[in-house]
């Protein structure tokens, strides 16, 4: 079945942003014009996916008016003939795009905030972005596909769960979800196991699992099975280790590059090396940087 639906957990407080997120959600945020959602809007429309369905909270408002007509703008932008921005405006929800928003009552945890979706999603496979995770496939500047473009094909040939995967030091595994694919190094290898946040010791590889996955309906009833965790969460990653076995599962080291937007330091990192991409700012912002390194 193709990918026609994806889900974004837009839900969470930010709290790590603070003060800036206390009245802007995060995914909001601006890395150089652009905010973080509609980065991984546009990674999931070039995938060919049209419905664009947001699980969000009573603080996140700003979002859906992102997504939505702004007639007083257009009208101004219209009446100036300012017909550059009246199209950048216009383009940030394609005609054929459908967008759908559910209110997620309470942040119980990414699991909860996928199986929110679940009457909408329906009985097919449908993609989960977060917008936290900027990612930028290898050659996408350049016309090349990408990161859910490529796990799109991937789930073609390997119709499953498919969860884009990074190595990452063998110390920083305590911060992510690492599966085992018994030590195969293939673009795309069958899981075997997977741990949230294991200690460096007893991590099963390096592979860390990143904020993109192909999911099937399978894993809305796996999810309800699992016990919550700390805080009461409802944790993605149980839900998706319980198919494992009744279902394939697939890690795919997707080509590209991860910007851990959630944090500051991948917030300034995506912001600096987008900026440098831009033709229209790379010289200035690399003038601004060697002045400032020489200071």
């Amino acid at each position: 079945m193709r990918i026609q639906k994806a889900v974004f957990p837009v839900g969470g407080l930010g709290t790590r942003f603070l003060p800036a997120t206390k009245a802007i959600p995060k995914e909001m945020l601006p890395v150089v014009d652009k905010p973080l959602i509609q980065y991984a809007v546009e990674e999931a429309y070039a995938a060919g996916i049209r419905e664009m369905i947001f699980i969000t909270g009573r603080h996140k408002r700003a979002i859906g008016d992102h997504f939505d007509a702004a007639f007083e703008l257009e009208y101004e932008l219209e009446r100036g003939n300012k017909t550059e921005l009246l199209k950048l405006v216009h383009d940030i929800k394609p005609e054929d795009m459908d967008c759908v928003f559910i209110r997620q009552p309470r942040p119980l945890g990414l699991g909860h905030a996928v199986l929110c979706a679940e009457r909408v999603v329906g009985n097919e496979p449908f993609a989960v972005l977060l917008a936290d995770d900027l990612m930028l496939g290898a050659r996408q500047n350049a016309g090349g596909p990408t990161v859910l473009q490529q796990m799109v094909e991937a789930y073609r040939s390997h119709p499953g769960t498919v969860l884009a995967v990074q190595d990452v030091p063998k110390e920083e595994t305590g911060r992510y979800g690492v599966v085992d694919v018994h030590g195969a190094h293939a673009e795309i290898a069958e899981v075997f196991a997977m741990v949230e946040k294991p200690k460096p010791a007893v991590a099963p590889s390096t592979l860390a699992v990143a904020g993109r996955y192909i999911l099937t309906p399978g894993v809305f009833e796996s999810i309800r099975r699992q016990p919550r965790g700390a805080g009461g969460e409802i944790q993605l990653t149980d839900g998706i280790a319980a198919l494992i076995g009744e279902e394939k599962v697939y890690a795919f080291r997707y080509d590209g590059k991860r910007y851990d937007c959630g944090s500051k330091e991948g917030f300034l990192q995506a912001t600096i090396d987008l900026a440098l991409a831009n033709p229209a700012l790379s010289a200035a912002v690399r003038a601004h940087m060697q002045a400032a390194l020489a200071a």
